[in-house]
């Protein structure tokens, strides 16, 4: 069964959102059921600092070995950050996609959009978990 963390948000193509201290900040990845899914990621190709996405744009792919993948933004705004240790190690994010498995820290443009996301349960529910 998938880990779903309460204290996250969703979308219903399996990326996640997670709050940090800075209200305008957030860090995206993609959900432990997407990364089982997808099988052993081999591969990254996320943003740079600076880059700017639409809600449900696409940021980035993710190359596993069963299949290759685009990356929705679920927010509109700015990239702060990408993980730049995914560069050496890929595989974090099947290990630990809650923790040192996030992707990119995005600078949010519209709070509104928080609506648009999924709490937990569901989250649970669109997996069947």
């Amino acid at each position: 069964m998938a880990n779903v963390p309460a204290d996250l948000l969703y979308t219903p193509e399996h990326e996640y959102v997670r709050k940090t201290s800075d209200p305008a900040v957030v860090e995206i990845g993609v959900t432990d059921y997407a990364q089982g899914e997808l099988g052993d990621i081999v591969f990254l190709d996320l943003p740079k600092a600076g880059a700017s996405f639409e809600r449900m744009g696409v940021f980035g792919t993710v190359e596993a070995v069963k299949a290759v993948s685009e990356l929705f933004c679920p927010l509109s705004g700015v990239v702060v950050e990408s993980n730049a240790a995914l560069d050496s190690d890929p595989g974090t994010v099947n290990r630990d996609p809650y923790g040192a498995g996030w992707m990119v820290r995005l600078r949010v443009s519209n709070p509104s959009e928080f609506g648009t996301l999924l709490d937990a349960a569901a989250y649970q529910a669109r997996i069947g978990s």
